[in-house]
């Protein structure tokens, strides 16, 4: 009989941002806050109303995310970083063209 691991056996699946066993606390907390505004961003366009929250929250959101990428130490917080721009450059380009920055008066 092949050997069967056993469910107290097997490893647990564990969601790490942290896939080469060190710290990153800075570079977890960019990527996270760049996936927050991004997403905020991209939300947001689905009311035109929005426009001021997905025109600021997409810019903080893709200059963070650049950022982030430039100093990301492993791959799950590269493709945060990714995700997280791309919601927040769709989220600016659209909350942009729906009025842009500022309120309407």
């Amino acid at each position: 009989m092949p050997h069967v691991l056993q469910p107290s056996q097997r490893e647990r699946f564990r969601l790490t941002l942290n896939t080469d066993g060190k710290s990153h606390p800075m570079e977890n907390a960019l990527a996270v806050a760049t996936l927050v505004c991004g997403l905020t961003a991209f939300v947001s366009t689905f009311w035109v109303s929005a426009h001021v929250i997905s025109a600021w929250a997409g810019t903080a959101g893709f200059g963070i995310g650049l950022y982030s990428q430039y100093v990301s130490a492993t791959t799950p917080q590269r493709s945060l970083n990714i995700i997280g721009m791309v919601g927040a450059f769709v989220g600016a380009a659209l909350g942009i063209a729906h009025g842009g920055f500022l309120p309407h008066p």
